[in-house]
């Protein structure tokens, strides 16, 4: 397996992991509809939180935020829409990404909630 497919899986771990400790219930991860997914789904009293992570070594350029980009939020939403529908689900939804950055042996998560909105173009 890549280094860098090990490095997003343990920044998954850890994202799941940030999101049990402030009490969230995690639903799904990397769920799939169609060719889209989202790598997080989990929920809270108030929200339904479709979650992206992205996860860099201390060595990056651009924060990996940037990496979210239009292209990604749409398939994100799709994959949402699709959730949504299939469960029938009535809460309000939330888009957040979560970034994990490795920094020698520790790693700095940051939880970005309401990173993006589903827009109708």
């Amino acid at each position: 397996m890549a280094e860098s497919h090990l490095l997003g899986q343990k920044g998954e771990d850890l994202a799941v992991g940030f999101l049990k400790d402030k009490g969230y219930k995690i639903l799904f991860r990397n769920w799939t509809w169609g060719k889209h997914e989202v790598d997080i789904i989990a929920e809270n009293s108030d929200f339904i939180v479709f979650a992206e992570v992205k996860t860099r070594s201390g060595d990056y350029y651009l924060p990996p935020s940037s990496a979210v980009n239009s292209q990604k939020q749409k398939s994100i939403i799709f994959a949402a829409d699709g959730y949504i529908r299939k469960f029938n689900v009535n809460k309000e939804a939330r888009f957040d990404v979560i970034t994990v950055i490795n920094i020698g042996e520790s790693f700095d998560i940051d939880h970005i909630e309401g990173a993006f909105y589903p827009t109708l173009r």
